[in-house]
């Protein structure tokens, strides 16, 4: 019985639905969330600076809490960092988050599909070269969007349903605009946009996340390496990088998650 727990890193709320699709599938394992609010946001950091800072907050990590498996829940520093974690620590097991641009590419009728995700994101080749292996005539529109990702961060909690529905709108006639059939949502803090996506979307642009295939990826890690608890359910913990008082909104998203926030410094 392996019972040390999993720990789902983001900057902030973003990695939360990662967190809760993995539950729905193992309430068995005790899962940690932390959110990096005192280095948030990831995106417009420099990849450099974004590699050590994730280096050395996983050094923290494993010390307070020797994590059997750490899941980067931010699809910015998933693709900018995820490589250099691995190298710099072989034997933790790390799972990615990456933007879910093969089904997009292998459905896509128009040959074209569209990437919202960060800047530090659509800057990178990953995403593209990704979308290059699975249909090399297939377009990729990639657009940053750090305005949505603050939206998610600190006001979607307070935001009525038409303004939610308002901030989605623009993306998704870009998107129509420039020909995609697929939308790819490549930020974690956009899911819990999907269902405005989804609605905006209709009937002509289908929109695609991570979520299933990273809980399964967990699981399947998991059984390979002998590591599955079968112990009890066990409430999940949400911790906050900082010095100072938790925030009021991150409060709240801990509470609607189940969770009570603590500071981890």
């Amino acid at each position: 019985m392996e019972n040390r727990p999993i720990i789902f890193l983001d900057s902030g709320v973003g990695g939360l639905p990662y967190l809760r699709s993995f539950r729905d599938l193992n309430d068995h394992e005790s899962l940690l969330y932390l959110a990096d609010r005192l280095n948030f946001p990831y995106g417009p950091k420099p990849k450099e600076l974004l590699v050590a800072l994730l280096v050395d907050l996983v050094v923290r990590l494993r010390s307070a809490f020797d994590p059997k498996l750490l899941v980067v829940a931010c699809n910015t520093a998933s693709v900018s960092a995820l490589d250099e974690l691995r190298k710099a620590f072989p034997d933790l097991p790390f799972v990615g988050t990456v933007p879910a641009v093969k089904p997009a590419v292998l459905s896509s009728k128009t040959r074209c599909i569209g990437v919202l995700a960060t800047e530090r994101t659509i800057a990178d080749p990953y995403t593209e070269n990704l979308a290059h292996q699975y249909g090399r005539d297939c377009r990729v529109l990639g657009i940053g969007a750090p305005e949505l990702v603050e939206f998610v961060e600190h006001r979607y909690l307070s935001a009525e349903e038409a303004e939610r529905s308002a901030v989605v709108q623009p993306y998704v006639d870009r998107f129509r605009r420039g020909g995609a059939d697929a939308i790819v949502l490549g930020c974690t803090h956009f899911l819990f946009l999907t269902d405005h996506f989804s609605q905006a979307a209709a009937p002509d642009l289908r929109v695609y996340d991570s979520l299933d295939g990273v809980a399964h990826r967990i699981h399947a890690l998991l059984c390979d390496r002998s590591l599955l608890s079968d112990g009890p359910p066990v409430p999940p913990r949400f911790f906050v990088t900082g010095r100072e008082e938790i925030p009021a909104s991150l409060g709240a998203f801990a509470r609607q998650f189940g969770m009570t926030a603590e500071l981890f410094s």
